[in-house]
């Protein structure tokens, strides 16, 4: 299939309402790290009232609108129930981007930071799901408080990067860090992170509809795009990555580790019957076995092998990732510990 051109993909009537406009319950700037090399701030936004306290941890240059599925099924249609907590990690989108040393671990207490902030701070209260470098933030963050972790849910991440794979999904990785065009560059990503099949499909995503709560919904309505891919180009080009600040946070993900030792003790902490990880078949960002070892390190009371699965659940798979996470919260809830 030939996809669409980023000229093409902008004069689609979908493409202005490609990011919704979920308005948020609370929202702010943070400084953090004042005794860390700071202050610096960090953008979040709190979306929903309930008392089950959500926190989605994004990869290498996400920004809280990558979540967006996620905050409305979450932090909209069930925001009686959860708060669902999404963030700029330092590097990314709305938050500062100092040039300094990154690390997964300064990143997971900048989180704290914000957690402690909002007041989220008693026992078992925190289920957290992190993806690719937002996974191994997570792990982190696991070390640091787990007797906070209420569920720790890792997708599509690793204990430690290696180099696995082909040269060609060797140099896809890579490909972000190097000078190139915005259409070339949508188009490697694209391929790295999702199968071909699931680009070439039509758009699947469930849209805000005007019942949707506090939601912004443009005259017309949100519109849908031609394919999956169209979608996923839209989104890139109004969002811009910052490229400074995605070497910045691809640096703390090449260098961060987690020995077999670590993360068994980490899941003594925890609790096994806390985590739950996730990884699939088609991975080309982060192969499969590297998920497979994080599994049999963790022992995790739930883990998932997906087939045909790329690098990001929370879009290929947008209605099964929400409903096993709302599982997971469920169950955990029931463990007590608080």
């Amino acid at each position: 299939m030939s996809f669409p051109s980023v000229e093409e993909v902008s004069k689609s009537p979908a493409f202005p309402t490609a990011i919704w406009k979920l308005q948020p319950h609370q929202s702010g700037l943070l400084p953090v790290a004042a005794t860390r090399g700071g202050p610096f701030n960090i953008s979040w936004e709190v979306h929903g009232e309930g008392s089950i306290k959500l926190i989605l941890i994004g990869g290498i240059g996400l920004a809280k609108a990558d979540w967006q599925r996620q905050t409305m099924h979450f932090g909209h249609e069930r925001g009686e129930r959860y708060s669902v907590l999404v963030f700029d990690n330092r590097g990314a989108g709305e938050s500062d981007k100092p040039v300094m040393r990154y690390s997964t671990s300064e990143m997971a207490r900048d989180l704290l930071e914000v957690l402690d902030h909002l007041g989220w701070t008693a026992q078992r209260q925190l289920h957290i799901s992190g993806g690719s470098m937002g996974g191994m933030i997570a792990q982190e963050v696991g070390v640091l408080v787990p007797e906070r972790i209420a569920s720790l849910n890792l997708h599509c991440t690793t204990a430690k990067l290696e180099n696995t794979g082909t040269f060609t999904e060797r140099m896809g990785r890579l490909g972000a860090l190097f000078p190139r065009s915005l259409e070339s560059e949508i188009r490697s990503t694209a391929s790295s992170c999702y199968p071909e099949e699931w680009l070439e499909a039509p758009d699947d995503a469930e849209l805000p509809e005007v019942s949707t709560p506090r939601c912004e919904v443009p005259a017309g309505g949100y519109k849908k795009f031609e394919s999956n891919y169209a979608r996923f180009a839209a989104q890139e080009i109004h969002m811009r990555r910052s490229k400074n600040g995605f070497l910045l946070q691809a640096v703390a993900g090449a260098f961060h580790q987690k020995t077999p030792e670590q993360l068994r003790d980490l899941a003594d902490r925890v609790g096994r019957e806390r985590i739950m990880v996730l990884h699939g078949t088609a991975d080309r960002m982060i192969p499969l076995d590297q998920g497979k070892k994080l599994i049999e390190w963790l022992n995790p009371g739930k883990a998932y092998i997906v087939e045909g699965l790329g690098h990001a659940p929370i879009h290929q798979k947008t209605r099964w990732f929400n409903e096993s996470l709302e599982d997971r919260c469920a169950f955990c809830e029931t463990l007590g510990g608080r």
